[in-house]
């Protein structure tokens, strides 16, 4: 990926549950409807599951309890390490969104919640690509990330951060790769899926991806 966040999320990993639930003001609107947005995840994944940012394991879960066999990738050992003593039966391997350890089927379902913002707009094609060839025929996209309707919507809510004081949260929009709908509708679109977009909070969307049929 274009930037290396081990380190960064190696540290939030021991506080990381306590801001989801907002314990860190400036983020509270970020995670805001947290459980339910990981709910609606859950509740449009099928079959096998590939989870990307497994993080501490909140997502994994939920799956879990839906009756789905999980395989995670997560980048930051610190997180990996919070997932395994939560759910230590799950396989849970060193990797990002590009680069991984295939697992041995083919999943139903890719999920990821809150991560995909870590990639380019270029990484995010390849990684739908990719996911578009590792996929089954009938295999989909459930993603859960803070998306924008447009570049005017993302600059105005830097606009807000700022006038707020949340500082951090104003260069985190400004410094990751946050997207707009059309680009990720097209990058979706060009790779094969029918995609929709939800909106849970004012800032992340869940974006449900289907794998086109041939005679569609």
């Amino acid at each position: 990926m274009a930037k290396d966040f081990n380190q960064l999320f190696d540290a939030w990993s021991n506080t990381y549950d306590q801001t989801v639930v907002g314990g860190d003001v400036e983020y509270k609107e970020v995670f805001a409807h947290y459980e339910q947005i990981l709910d609606e995840v859950a509740k449009k994944s099928k079959g096998y599951i590939v989870e990307f940012g497994v993080g501490t394991g909140n997502l994994t879960e939920k799956l879990l309890k839906e009756g789905f066999e999980i395989y995670g990738v997560e980048p930051s050992r610190g997180m990996r390490n919070k997932a395994k003593e939560k759910l230590p039966h799950v396989p849970v391997v060193e990797g990002d969104f590009l680069t991984f350890p295939m697992p041995e089927e083919h999943p139903d379902t890719i999920v990821s919640t809150y991560a995909f913002h870590h990639l380019t707009d270029e990484e995010k094609s390849r990684a739908i690509a990719l996911y578009s060839d590792i996929l089954n025929e009938t295999g989909k996209i459930v993603f859960a990330d803070t998306v924008f309707i447009d570049e005017e919507a993302k600059q105005a809510i830097i606009k807000e951060a700022l006038q707020n004081n949340h500082n951090r949260l104003a260069e985190d929009l400004q410094t990751e790769y946050y997207t707009t709908i059309p680009v990720l509708q097209e990058i979706f679109e060009e790779n094969g899926f029918q995609v929709t977009f939800t909106q849970m909070n004012a800032f992340v969307w869940v974006m449900d991806a289907e794998k086109r049929r041939e005679n569609q």
